[in-house]
């Protein structure tokens, strides 16, 4: 079964002129299925919660369902997951996120941070997606990599030598549901990440055929 694609901003279709564009996502006409309770609100948070989308992706794969995006930022900032500091909103730190997940929502979590790409594909084989970090120009690839990390992905698996993925800021429907080479992929990955299997039913990965 694939997993869906959820993204971190309500209308995928916009989500270009966010990233790109510098539109603010508060005008967003679908913001309240966020589950913020204003504008602001959502506008605020919305660029920070790649992790969340991702989050999302595993609960509604599992469940069939899955909670609003702003509810799971907030259960996460309980457990220290976002700090809010004069200089802006900083996280997602990945152990308290990890804790979040386990006792939240039942998940099991580990971090990992430092990760190469033989151990995420081995993850990837064992029956777990892994959250990781990339840099947000991987939802364009054709281009030169510019940097690595600063950005969430869910891995949901991998074949040949190729490594799917979901990407809660791609700004087309090629970017948000993706697969690239392995090697390519690493020009984007920072070595880091949070590998999750969910309990009973099991998050099983997805082939890349």
């Amino acid at each position: 079964m694939q997993v869906a694609a959820f993204t971190q901003f309500m209308s995928a279709d916009r989500i270009a002129s966010y990233v790109y564009g510098g539109a603010d996502p508060g005008d967003d006409p679908l913001w309240r299925q966020s589950g913020a309770r204003t504008r602001e609100e959502y506008s605020r948070w919305c660029r920070h919660a790649c992790g969340m989308a991702c989050l999302r992706m595993l609960l509604h794969h599992r469940d069939g369902h899955a909670p609003p995006l702003l509810d799971l930022v907030y259960g996460c900032r309980a457990y220290g997951g976002y700090r809010e500091e004069p200089e802006g909103i900083k996280g997602l730190y990945y152990a308290p996120f990890a804790d979040y997940a386990r006792a939240e929502h039942g998940l099991t979590a580990d971090v990992h941070p430092l990760m190469d790409l033989g151990e995420l594909e081995e993850l990837l084989a064992a029956g777990r997606m892994v959250i990781a970090s990339v840099h947000p120009e991987i939802r364009r690839p054709e281009r030169p990599a510019p940097g690595r990390g600063g950005h969430l992905v869910l891995v949901t698996g991998s074949a040949n030598g190729t490594v799917r993925f979901n990407n809660p800021s791609g700004h087309t429907e090629e970017s948000r549901r993706a697969r690239l080479p392995l090697a390519r992929f690493g020009d984007f990955f920072a070595g880091r990440g949070i590998s999750v299997l969910a309990p009973d039913t099991g998050v099983a990965p997805e082939s890349v055929g």
